[in-house]
């Protein structure tokens, strides 16, 4: 039984599909696609978590207006 992801890649990894039923190797190009799902959805909370410390960084440099300031 794998206990982490990467155990989990290495495993389906190491499966030899010729060896496998039909079923089993549906199966296991069902897995092939959760893990790249898995990747790509990595990758995106990634990319969303670099823009959102931009954002905060931005915002922490950016003085709040002044609440005396009047719009023309």
């Amino acid at each position: 039984m794998a206990n982490t992801m990467s155990d989990t890649v290495e495993l389906v990894y190491s499966i030899d599909p010729d060896t496998l039923t039909v079923d089993q190797q549906i199966a296991l190009a069902q897995a092939y696609a959760a893990l790249a799902q898995a990747e790509r959805l990595d990758w995106i909370f990634q990319r969303l978590d670099k823009i959102h410390q931009l954002l905060i960084a931005i915002n922490v440099r950016t003085p709040a207006p002044s609440p005396t300031s009047h719009a023309a």
